[in-house]
């Protein structure tokens, strides 16, 4: 028998906190091969021990703490990155944070069983409020894992938004020295600003002097959007740019009209073509037309 059932003093996380520490390779062993580890490390058995022992320890460090029930208790700092891994794992398989939270319940069985072994009789109510204190850790590790899930998923969902953000907002050379960003769609804060940031960077990298917003494809504007158009004018002026607002529609015309909004020193053209055509004439450069009977090769 392993634990003194007859030390009064030692209280039941303590119990467990030693229990892990002096069984922790069986454990390991035990964990390695449940569903959860096991797909996980699917190169290296070892490696899936090794993974199973560093959790084992951060248990130990937060039953020996008696913060049984806190996810916030500094033990299982050292694992949460580990944990986050995994999980992201198990998602992209096709795994919900349910699903996973399930396969994370599962070690309790293998661990519960190690330490009843403990006991010479594990009916015993020092047996069983060890037995208790260790459910209490692996329903606080079960939570851990699912609050380090629906994080891991947040930042995944922020990293897709700014991704599309970024992929809706793209910036176009049109000529040498001329840039112009179609806008399509709803124009909000948040694009706004990446907006600008994409605009400004294309006018340093492409050294550009005109740069273009086609709001075509904007269904409204507001006051708000025009703030931010009017911004996005000013920031491009401040890098040495002139920019062009162009594609105001009749409706819109008459919507800026209506709210009384001034963009009076914002330059702006009716069409893309007619922007482009500005800031061609502007650094000399002359389109025309050919001639309707001249063949093109």
């Amino acid at each position: 028998m392993t634990v003194p059932e007859q030390d009064a003093a030692v209280s039941a996380p303590q119990v467990v906190s030693s229990f892990l520490e002096q069984r922790k390779e069986q454990i390991a062993q035990r964990w390695a091969d449940t569903p959860l580890f096991r797909s996980v490390f699917t190169v290296s058995r070892d490696e899936a021990v090794e993974a199973c022992k560093a959790v084992v320890e951060a248990l130990s460090e937060v039953a020996v703490s008696g913060r049984l029930e806190d996810v916030g208790s500094p033990g299982f700092v050292p694992v949460r990155d580990q944990l986050g891994r995994m999980t992201q794992t198990r998602a992209r398989s096709g795994f919900t944070a349910s699903q996973i939270a399930d396969e994370v319940a599962g070690l309790r069985v293998p661990v519960v069983d190690l330490l009843r072994e403990e006991f010479d009789d594990p009916t015993t109510p020092r047996a069983q409020e060890a037995v208790l204190a260790l459910t209490l850790l692996l329903g606080t590790l079960r939570l851990v894992v699912m609050e380090t899930a629906l994080d891991a998923n947040a930042e995944l969902i922020e990293r897709q938004r700014q991704q599309l953000l970024e992929v809706a907002t793209p910036v176009i050379k049109l000529w040498e020295g001329t840039v112009a960003v179609p806008l399509i769609g709803t124009l909000d804060s948040a694009r706004s600003q990446v907006v600008m940031e994409s605009l400004l960077e294309a006018i340093v990298d492409q050294r550009a002097r005109y740069a273009i917003l086609d709001i075509t494809g904007v269904p409204t504007v507001d006051s708000l959007v025009a703030q931010h158009l009017m911004k996005t004018v000013a920031a491009a002026r401040l890098m040495g740019a002139e920019c062009i607002v162009s594609g105001i529609r009749p409706a819109i015309a008459q919507t800026i009209v209506q709210l009384g909004i001034d963009l009076g020193s914002v330059l702006t053209r009716s069409s893309l073509a007619d922007a482009l055509a500005y800031a061609l004439g502007k650094q000399g450069i002359e389109v025309s037309r050919a001639h309707a009977n001249e063949r093109v090769r």
